[in-house]
Order: C-alpha cells, then structure tokens, then sequence
C-alpha cells in the first residue's frame, strides 16, 4: 500500500516539474520572440557603452558628476557624429545616381575600344571582345543585351539600400540605449559579474572583465581604425571631386573592417585623379591617399595595447557573416562577437587541456 502511495507521490512530483519547466520554457520563448526585433540594437547599444565607457567615465567627471546632463549630451554628440557621414553618404549616392543616368539619357558615356589583347582571354575573351566593341559604338544596344542583369543588380542594390537605411535606424537606437547603459554603467556591470558567475562559477568575474576587455580592444583597435581610415578617405575623395564618394568610403570601411585594407580603393581613386585633375592636385591627393592607407600601423599598436591576438580569419568570418545576417551593422556586431566567442573557447580550453597556453586579449 504504501508503495503504491509512493509511486503516486513520484508521479504527481514529476507532473509538477515537468509543468514547472514547461511553463519557464514558454515564458523565456515568448520573452524571446517580443524581444527578438531588437537584439541586433541591444547587442551593438552594449558594445558601444563598453567601447566608449572610459570616454563617457572622463567626460561625466568633467561635468562635475552631474549624470544626467552627461548622458544626455554624450548621447547628442554620438548622434551627431552619425548623422554627419550618414547626409554626406547619401547625397553623395544621389548625386552619383543622377548624374549617371544623366550621361546615360545624353549619351555622354564613352566607351573606348576594347585592347586587343582582351580576345585571347581564355573561355570568355571572345563573348567580352565582342560585347566591349558593341559598347563602344553602340552603348544602348549593349545595355539592351544585358537588360535582365540589370534589373537583377537594380533589385539588389534596392534591397541593399533599403538594409543600409535599417541599419543606421538600428544604429540610430542603439547610441540611445547606448547612452542609458553607460548612465547606469555601475549597476550594470555588477549585474554582469553575477550572471557569468551565475552561469560559469567562481571564476564568472574575470570571464566577464576578459569580455569586456575583447569589446573594448575590437570596437577600439579594429572597429575604430577603420572607422578613422574611411571617413579621411571619404573626405579625400570629397575634396577632389570624386563621384560617389560616400559609397566608396563605405567600401573602404568594408575593407578595413575585415583587415584587407582600403589599398585598392585608394590606388584606383589615385589613377582616376590623375587622369583628369591637374597634376598638383593629383600629387597631393596621392599622398594623402598614402597617409590614409598607412595609418592603421600606427593607430592600431596605439588603440590596442598589445594587440587582439586572434587569427585574422575569425574577423574575417565575423565580419562577413554578420554583415548576410544583419546587414550593414553585422560588420561591426559580428566581427566582436566572433572574437568574443573564439577568446572564450581558448580560454576555456586553457583551463581544461592541461599544457595548452593560450594568449588573452587585454592582458
């Protein structure tokens, strides 16, 4: 009897845990799913409070220690600094926009004849000869013959246009939540220290100061040199004329972000320089060109101490996934997250594997 009073006790426990769980289980899911539009602002507000903590720290010290007054014009000043680059890219899209379909409608566009050595080019010499000599004597049927690319790249740069202005709405909140954060970075950053020792143990507070530290050293050395690197490219380009120049500082920022470097973007905007301004102002805007492109080697050993120890495939990856994943402002997110997360796996395998020794990122 007693028995089977027992066996009734353990089922009725076990009912109750698994009701238990399943109603926890549905309530973190439905957090998730109300919360899940904005983890993308969230995740980048966080890692520019981490970023520019130390700013904000001096700049609250400077006011006197009035916190509100600090945020609140910290928060004005990010958002300046946004909103600046962000009309200069656009107009600058626009206007490339319209003057290009402007030289189309006119005819203005010349195309020179193909070199010939281009014919001997294997598999597609021949089809880029020919297509490249209709080009050059007739622009309209060429473009004719490859209507439906065109209409295939239109779409995707609408949609890529249309994700780039997601992303500086994103970005747009983010420096706003960014702000509330490093308001209320004390609390914060105890609440941090009590989830990873909640999560990890004893040693959750150095995990959460190692995270820290990564945020700081990507968003600072990496993320902030290229930011550098493209805006004094962009305001090159700006000054000389070029077409479309906030497009091209934005794929120099692309390059720089996943460490391959605006070279390329540089040299080319160099050659179509010289080629069409005077020499003075060609020779000029090639060093400026060659200081913007070497930067980097002195910005980065200044804004990452000993440097972010990682192999520059997990940036690279970062960058890229993040940047499919969630557009424009994936570069930025991924590239942290990616370092992060491969800082964490060194560590923890540090601590496990006996005789692996691993290098940390801000020690």
């Amino acid at each position: 009897m007693s028995d089977g009073r027992s066996s009734d006790a353990m089922t009725s426990n076990a009912l109750e845990v698994v009701i238990r769980i399943g109603l926890v289980v549905g309530l973190v899911l439905w957090c998730y799913d109300i919360i899940k539009p904005f983890i993308g602002m969230i995740i980048w507000g966080v890692i520019i409070a981490v970023a520019l903590g130390p700013v904000y720290e001096r700049f609250y010290a400077l006011l006197g220690g009035r916190r509100g007054l600090a945020v609140t014009l910290f928060t004005a000043a990010m958002l300046v600094l946004l909103i600046i680059p962000v009309v200069l890219l656009a107009d600058t899209v626009v206007q490339g926009a319209v003057q290009l379909g402007t030289a189309l409608r006119d005819g203005a566009i010349q195309i020179p004849e193909p070199p010939a050595s281009v014919a001997g080019w294997p598999i597609i010499g021949e089809r880029l000869d020919a297509f490249w000599h209709l080009a050059s004597e007739n622009l309209e049927e060429a473009l004719a013959q490859v209507r439906p690319q065109i209409a295939a790249l239109s779409k995707w740069l609408l949609s890529a246009a249309a994700g780039a202005g997601l992303g500086v709405l994103t970005f747009f909140a983010a420096i706003i939540i960014a702000g509330v954060l490093m308001g209320n970075a004390t609390s914060g950053q105890r609440a941090a220290h009590a989830l990873f020792t909640r999560l990890i143990g004893e040693r959750g507070e150095e995990i959460a100061d190692l995270a820290e530290s990564t945020v700081r050293s990507v968003a600072t050395g990496i993320l902030g040199v290229a930011l550098i690197q493209s805006l004094l490219a962009g305001l090159g380009f700006l000054a000389v004329g070029i077409p479309g120049a906030g497009l091209l500082a934005l794929i120099c920022l692309f390059l720089a972000i996943i460490q391959v470097g605006p070279a390329l973007v540089l040299i080319g905007a160099v050659i179509y320089v010289f080629r069409g301004d005077s020499t003075v102002t060609a020779v000029i805007f090639a060093i400026w060109c060659l200081f913007v492109g070497l930067i980097d080697n002195v910005l980065k050993p200044l804004l990452l101490g000993r440097g972010v120890k990682v192999p520059m495939l997990v940036i690279f990856l970062g960058a890229i996934g993040g940047f499919l994943s969630m557009g424009i402002i994936g570069l930025f997110v991924g590239s942290i997250v990616m370092v992060m997360g491969y800082t964490l796996l060194m560590l923890w395998m540090e601590t496990t594997v006996p005789g692996v020794e691993v290098e940390k990122i801000g020690d």
